[in-house]
């Protein structure tokens, strides 16, 4: 059974989401509005397609313009807001974009992170951090599935972007004492979700425009796929667990539902729950990216009561509704 976050712990409480405009940023805001935080939100582009801001949520937030990596903006908003409780999860998070741009991507999740890391040392308010990572951090490894305990060894530029932050967040917890733990999660899905490339809004939006869904890669690979409801409500519940054993501070939990499937399983699974007898596209395509990888999520489990509340079906369910609604004046045109 799921661990039940703590409404009375986040009542008021001054809590900064970085990437608040992303896929699991916009969740994770909406989490803690309903929990009664005093949320401020880092924001860097205005998209008013996405979830936080189509939605209001993001008009029920203090709102902050900068950017991750402007140290002097995140020290004058941890010291102006009072802020107890950071969740970080800005970054540049699609590979391709990472293949293409390495420099930006860089800049964006390591030294973004260093940063953020660095104003929370500075800051004497801040309680606890949580920091996104990535299974991705974990490289290609010849034992599956991956514990926390398995050295991290990012070959391609997204890879070592997030292995990159996930070590500094380390040294700042072990050389300084900033109260950091780090999540590694599987690959996110979930409405709100615009990167379209992705595998699980591009194929929803094809089906529902009548279009075959595109597979870049041969559709082999093996990944886990993580519901960010579920996701959302992790962060939050580390930063509890965090608050109340400092013993947390310096480690990484896996999150996962611990269901692989590769490419095409899981666009089929797609096609099946929107009733469609599309065929996919196969493109075989993808350069640089890991066959296989999936997570053991046991530690969270044992040491922080932690599970999942949905399955992948039930996931998808809700994401393909989610995507029906949202697109439903685009597809009736």
């Amino acid at each position: 059974m799921a661990a039940q976050l703590t409404p009375a712990f986040w009542q008021d409480r001054p809590t900064l989401v970085t990437g608040a405009t992303g896929l699991v940023g916009g969740w994770v805001v909406r989490k803690l509005i309903e929990l009664r935080a005093d949320v401020v939100c880092l924001v860097r582009d205005w998209v008013p397609q996405s979830e936080l801001v189509r939605s209001g949520m993001l008009e029920r937030t203090k709102v902050v313009r900068g950017d991750v990596q402007d140290q002097a903006v995140l020290e004058r908003v941890l010291g102006e807001y009072e802020v107890d409780t950071v969740i970080h999860l800005a970054a540049q998070a699609i590979v391709g974009i990472a293949n293409r741009n390495p420099i930006s991507t860089f800049e964006s999740n390591i030294a973004g992170s260093w940063r953020l890391l660095e104003a929370c040392r500075r800051s004497p308010l801040v309680r606890q951090v949580v920091m996104a990572s990535s299974d991705k951090a974990y490289g290609e490894q010849p034992v599956l599935p991956y514990r926390e305990d398995v050295e991290l060894q990012g070959r391609h530029p997204y890879d070592v972007s997030k292995a990159c932050a996930d070590l500094i967040a380390q040294s700042y917890a072990a050389t300084y004492q900033v109260p950091v733990a780090v999540t590694r999660c599987g690959n996110f899905y979930g409405g709100g979700d615009l990167n379209w490339n992705r595998i699980v809004p591009g194929t929803i939006r094809s089906v529902l425009r009548g279009q075959r869904p595109v597979i870049r890669s041969d559709g082999s690979f093996v990944r886990d796929y993580f519901y960010v409801e579920d996701g959302a409500a992790a962060y939050l519940l580390l930063a509890e667990r965090l608050h109340a054993d400092p013993e947390l501070r310096g480690q990484a939990f896996n999150f996962s539902n611990q269901t692989p499937v590769t490419v095409i399983e899981l666009v089929n699974r797609i096609l099946h729950l929107m009733g469609s007898p599309l065929h996919p596209d196969v493109r075989a395509e993808a350069k640089h990216e890991i066959i296989e990888q999936f997570l053991d999520a046991d530690k969270a489990k044992r040491m922080l009561g932690w599970a999942p509340m949905f399955s992948l079906d039930d996931g998808l369910r809700r994401t393909i509704a989610w995507y029906r609604e949202s697109l439903a004046e685009e597809i009736a045109a």
